[in-house]
Protein backbone atom coordinates (compact mmCIF):
# COMPACT_ATOMS: atom_id res chain seq x y z
CA UNK A 1 0.00 0.00 0.00
CA UNK A 2 1.11 3.54 -0.72
CA UNK A 3 0.65 5.49 2.46
CA UNK A 4 3.79 7.62 2.80
CA UNK A 5 3.32 11.30 3.37
CA UNK A 6 5.84 11.99 0.75
CA UNK A 7 3.25 10.10 -1.97
CA UNK A 8 0.43 12.41 -0.55
CA UNK A 9 2.51 15.23 -0.87
CA UNK A 10 3.17 15.00 -4.12
CA UNK A 11 -0.58 13.91 -4.70
CA UNK A 12 -1.34 16.92 -3.45
CA UNK A 13 0.51 19.11 -5.15
CA UNK A 14 0.22 17.45 -8.39
CA UNK A 15 -4.16 18.07 -7.82
CA UNK A 16 -3.12 21.98 -6.14
CA UNK A 17 -1.09 23.20 -9.06
CA UNK A 18 -4.06 23.25 -11.71
CA UNK A 19 -6.18 25.66 -9.51
CA UNK A 20 -3.58 27.40 -8.10
CA UNK A 21 -1.95 28.82 -11.83
CA UNK A 22 -5.65 28.78 -12.76
CA UNK A 23 -6.19 31.25 -10.04
CA UNK A 24 -3.49 33.59 -10.16
CA UNK A 25 -5.62 35.67 -13.38
CA UNK A 26 -7.87 37.59 -11.66
CA UNK A 27 -10.26 36.09 -8.80
CA UNK A 28 -8.94 37.19 -5.72
CA UNK A 29 -12.09 35.23 -3.52
CA UNK A 30 -10.79 31.80 -5.14
CA UNK A 31 -7.05 33.00 -3.57
CA UNK A 32 -8.78 33.87 -0.31
CA UNK A 33 -10.30 31.04 0.01
CA UNK A 34 -7.62 29.17 -0.59
CA UNK A 35 -5.38 30.98 1.23
CA UNK A 36 -8.10 30.42 4.15
CA UNK A 37 -8.44 26.69 4.12
CA UNK A 38 -4.57 26.22 4.11
CA UNK A 39 -4.61 28.44 7.49
CA UNK A 40 -7.26 26.68 8.94
CA UNK A 41 -5.33 23.32 7.94
CA UNK A 42 -2.16 24.60 9.71
CA UNK A 43 -4.06 25.49 12.21
CA UNK A 44 -5.89 21.78 12.81
CA UNK A 45 -2.40 20.14 12.38
CA UNK A 46 -1.28 21.88 15.35
CA UNK A 47 -3.78 21.05 17.33
CA UNK A 48 -4.15 17.99 16.74
CA UNK A 49 -0.20 17.40 17.18
CA UNK A 50 -0.96 18.80 20.66
CA UNK A 51 -3.81 16.74 21.63
CA UNK A 52 -1.81 13.91 20.05
CA UNK A 53 0.85 14.29 22.25
CA UNK A 54 -0.60 14.97 25.33
CA UNK A 55 -2.89 11.63 24.89
CA UNK A 56 0.62 9.80 24.40
CA UNK A 57 2.13 11.49 27.71
CA UNK A 58 -1.10 10.48 29.48
CA UNK A 59 -1.49 6.88 27.77
CA UNK A 60 1.80 6.18 28.62
CA UNK A 61 3.94 2.98 26.84
CA UNK A 62 0.13 2.25 25.42
CA UNK A 63 -0.39 5.30 24.04
CA UNK A 64 3.00 5.33 22.47
CA UNK A 65 2.23 2.18 20.67
CA UNK A 66 -0.93 3.34 19.83
CA UNK A 67 0.56 6.52 18.39
CA UNK A 68 3.07 4.87 16.50
CA UNK A 69 0.84 2.10 14.43
CA UNK A 70 -2.31 5.49 14.36
CA UNK A 71 0.64 7.77 13.21
CA UNK A 72 -0.16 7.33 9.53
CA UNK A 73 -3.53 8.32 9.70
CA UNK A 74 -2.82 11.50 11.59
CA UNK A 75 -2.30 13.57 8.47
CA UNK A 76 -5.19 12.95 6.42
CA UNK A 77 -8.08 12.12 9.12
CA UNK A 78 -7.36 15.65 10.01
CA UNK A 79 -7.22 17.15 6.53
CA UNK A 80 -10.53 15.35 5.97
CA UNK A 81 -11.47 16.84 8.96
CA UNK A 82 -10.84 20.45 8.30
CA UNK A 83 -12.27 19.99 4.87
CA UNK A 84 -15.71 18.29 6.35
CA UNK A 85 -15.65 21.51 8.42
CA UNK A 86 -15.07 24.06 5.94
CA UNK A 87 -17.67 21.88 3.68
CA UNK A 88 -20.76 22.66 6.32
CA UNK A 89 -19.66 26.18 6.68
CA UNK A 90 -20.59 26.77 3.58
CA UNK A 91 -23.49 24.52 3.52
CA UNK A 92 -24.54 26.59 6.56
CA UNK A 93 -24.36 29.90 4.54
CA UNK A 94 -25.47 29.03 1.59
CA UNK A 95 -28.75 27.13 2.82
CA UNK A 96 -29.31 30.42 5.06
CA UNK A 97 -29.33 28.25 8.24
CA UNK A 98 -29.40 30.26 11.59
CA UNK A 99 -30.71 29.57 15.14
CA UNK A 100 -34.11 30.79 15.93
CA UNK A 101 -34.34 34.37 15.75
CA UNK A 102 -37.01 35.44 18.67
CA UNK A 103 -38.74 33.04 21.77
CA UNK A 104 -41.96 33.39 19.51
CA UNK A 105 -40.43 30.61 16.63
CA UNK A 106 -39.41 28.47 19.28
CA UNK A 107 -42.52 28.57 21.39
CA UNK A 108 -44.76 28.24 18.31
CA UNK A 109 -42.57 25.11 17.25
CA UNK A 110 -42.96 23.26 20.18
CA UNK A 111 -46.58 24.42 20.69
CA UNK A 112 -47.11 22.35 17.78
CA UNK A 113 -45.45 19.43 18.95
CA UNK A 114 -47.69 19.50 21.60
CA UNK A 115 -50.83 20.40 19.77
CA UNK A 116 -49.95 17.13 17.03
CA UNK A 117 -48.92 15.14 20.30
CA UNK A 118 -52.68 15.31 22.15
CA UNK A 119 -54.80 15.33 19.02
CA UNK A 120 -56.65 12.12 18.35
CA UNK A 121 -56.74 13.44 14.73
CA UNK A 122 -53.12 13.58 14.39
CA UNK A 123 -52.56 10.26 15.58
CA UNK A 124 -55.07 8.54 13.53
CA UNK A 125 -54.26 9.97 10.16
CA UNK A 126 -50.43 8.91 10.82
CA UNK A 127 -51.96 5.50 11.30
CA UNK A 128 -53.63 5.82 8.10
CA UNK A 129 -51.24 6.87 5.83
CA UNK A 130 -48.31 5.09 7.71
CA UNK A 131 -46.52 8.15 8.65
CA UNK A 132 -46.31 6.50 12.52
CA UNK A 133 -43.31 4.49 10.90
CA UNK A 134 -41.54 7.29 10.47
CA UNK A 135 -42.49 8.79 13.75
CA UNK A 136 -41.22 5.64 15.01
CA UNK A 137 -37.78 5.86 13.58
CA UNK A 138 -37.53 9.57 15.19
CA UNK A 139 -38.84 8.32 18.68
CA UNK A 140 -36.00 5.48 18.74
CA UNK A 141 -33.36 7.81 17.55
CA UNK A 142 -34.21 10.49 20.09
CA UNK A 143 -34.16 7.82 22.46
CA UNK A 144 -30.85 6.37 21.21
CA UNK A 145 -29.07 10.43 21.58
CA UNK A 146 -30.76 10.67 25.14
CA UNK A 147 -28.90 7.06 26.09
CA UNK A 148 -25.47 7.89 24.52
CA UNK A 149 -25.68 11.44 26.10
CA UNK A 150 -26.26 9.34 29.88
CA UNK A 151 -23.11 7.42 28.92
CA UNK A 152 -20.92 10.36 27.80
CA UNK A 153 -22.14 11.56 31.46
CA UNK A 154 -21.85 8.93 33.21
CA UNK A 155 -18.22 8.13 31.49
CA UNK A 156 -19.30 4.38 31.51
CA UNK A 157 -21.48 2.28 29.24
CA UNK A 158 -23.46 0.53 32.31
CA UNK A 159 -23.95 1.97 35.97
CA UNK A 160 -22.43 4.22 37.82
CA UNK A 161 -18.94 4.01 39.12
CA UNK A 162 -19.28 4.29 43.02
CA UNK A 163 -16.76 4.75 45.24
Amino acid sequence: MLRSSSFRAALRSRVAQPTRSASTGSNPQLEAAQKKAQEVLSSTQQTATKALESAKKLAGPLGQTAGKYLATYKEPVFYNFAVFREIVKQVYRAEGLSPPSSVDAVQSAYRTIWTNATSKVFWQKAINNGEIARLGVYAVEAYGIFKIGEMVGRRSIVGYKLE
